[in-house]
């Protein structure tokens, strides 16, 4: 016999049992046994078809209430805890399953996915204006003063990297071919390959936190960092102290390999590996030949590490938290992946301005067509349809700690395991991170 959920949240296990006469449900035991007695039930014609005869047994539906814990987002006080902890300003509340992609960017302002071809002009001219600055700054800087130029210069070639990123989504200009180009040359100081990039990003957003199928980061699978004990120091210094520049080993293993594409891929592929080594073949030695090999780093190599520090951190900041769940395909929901395990994130407004408020992250996986100088008010229309069910952040110390100490190894129920839960003994540059990291939002 099937048993319902009740509306106090128990889980019912019936069994049957023999018992005697009775027209009543009896009465709930101090044990939590629930006694369904058989007889008080309707009977069931013989001439009803396709149902079953059930007689006038005695039998006795007894049913052991089980305790169900809810999951502590469907609660305001230990929401607000968890985004204390986290460092977070605000965790949303679940998204309901009934809630579609399609019901999110219905509600969206048609406005948002206009293309301004001046807007996108206007872009360009602030990434090349603050990177030409940059440069400027590092050529005149004295040394004390560099980390400061380089600060600045690896946020500005950021910029160029969010350009590329609207020209892969189609955002960026109503020439496609322009989009292209741009897309391309943006991308060639920080020796990314456009089309492969393109084509592995797509999936991402296709596939957002999905276990497996997402190209962006995922957990660490614990059977996979058990097999690999020479490996697991790098591990958990990758996913720890060094994570703000692991993409550059994400940059080096997934975009230059022709096998990880489909075959109607390979030859955009090919194309954009050309341009990059044709930039490294040419430019490398102009800056060397110009400034030398302490130019090289001064000039290109800190600035690109300064880049992958915000394309490390901005990719994690999204995506990364001990609440966000990844899920396999078949309990993924998109809605839920993308407006409720999508984060927002303010950061110091010289940085958003320099990176072109690619920060404003949630309404970008709701739809990778808005351009991203409407970002904002696309966000505004979110707050305003959906605002309870957003991640939102400023960014800080607390934030980052949680994400380098905590977010670590895959597990279903707890979605995260630390390293130092899992492996204490090796551990220490978790430890380590959990000294030293200020704890303050």
């Amino acid at each position: 016999m099937a048993c319902s959920v009740a509306d106090s949240g128990f889980l019912f296990l019936a069994s049957k049992k023999r018992s005697v006469h009775s027209t009543r449900i009896g009465q709930i035991a101090s044990t939590g046994t629930y006694c369904l007695k058989w007889e008080s039930l309707p009977q069931i014609s013989s001439k009803q078809k396709g149902c079953l005869i059930y007689s006038r047994k005695e039998n006795v539906i007894q049913a052991v209430a089980v305790p169900i814990a809810p999951s502590p987002l469907d609660s305001a006080e230990e929401r607000k805890r968890l985004s204390e902890q986290y460092g977070f300003r605000k965790i949303g509340e679940p998204l309901p399953d009934n809630v579609t992609m399609r019901d999110i960017t219905e509600s969206l302002p048609k406005k948002v996915f206009e293309i301004d071809d001046g807007k996108a002009l206007k872009s360009v001219l602030i990434s090349v204006t603050s990177y030409t600055l940059g440069l400027f700054m590092i050529a005149k800087a004295p040394w004390y003063l560099l980390p400061l130029a380089w600060a600045w210069t690896g946020t500005a070639v950021t910029g160029f990297f969010v350009i590329g990123h609207d020209c892969a989504h189609k955002s960026f200009s109503k020439n496609k071919l322009l989009e292209d180009i741009v897309g391309t040359l943006a991308f060639l100081p920080l020796i990314y390959p456009y089309e492969p990039w393109r084509f592995k990003h797509d999936r991402h957003h296709a596939k957002t936190n999905m276990l497996h199928e997402d190209t962006a980061w995922q957990p660490v699978w614990k059977e996979e960092f058990d097999s690999v004990p020479a490996l697991r120091k790098a591990i958990i210094l990758g996913y720890g102290p060094i994570r703000p520049w692991m993409s550059v080993a994400h940059w080096w293993l997934c975009h230059f390999n022709l096998s990880k594409f489909r075959p109607n891929e390979i030859d955009r592929v090919k194309i954009s590996l050309g341009c990059v080594f044709a930039f490294m073949a040419i430019g490398w030695p102009l800056i060397i030949w110009k400034t030398g090999i302490i130019g090289w780093i001064k000039f290109w190599l800190m600035p690109w590490l300064g880049y992958h520090f915000w394309m490390s951190t901005f990719t994690m900041v999204h995506h990364t938290a001990p609440h966000i769940p990844f899920k396999t395909s078949d309990e993924w929901n998109a809605a839920q992946a993308q407006l409720n395990g999508t984060v927002h994130c303010d950061y110091p407004s010289w940085i958003e301005v320099l990176c072109h408020d690619i920060n404003v992250h949630i309404p970008h996986h709701i739809s990778p067509r808005i351009p991203s100088y409407n970002l904002r008010a696309a966000h505004q229309s979110l707050q305003e349809n959906w605002g309870k069910y957003l991640n939102e952040a400023s960014w800080n110390w607390r934030l980052m700690k949680t994400i380098l100490t905590v977010c670590h190894v895959y597990d279903k129920e707890r979605n995260y395991v630390a390293f130092d839960e899992v492996v204490p003994e090796e551990a220490q540059p978790i430890t380590f991170l959990k000294k030293v990291m200020p704890d303050y939002a």
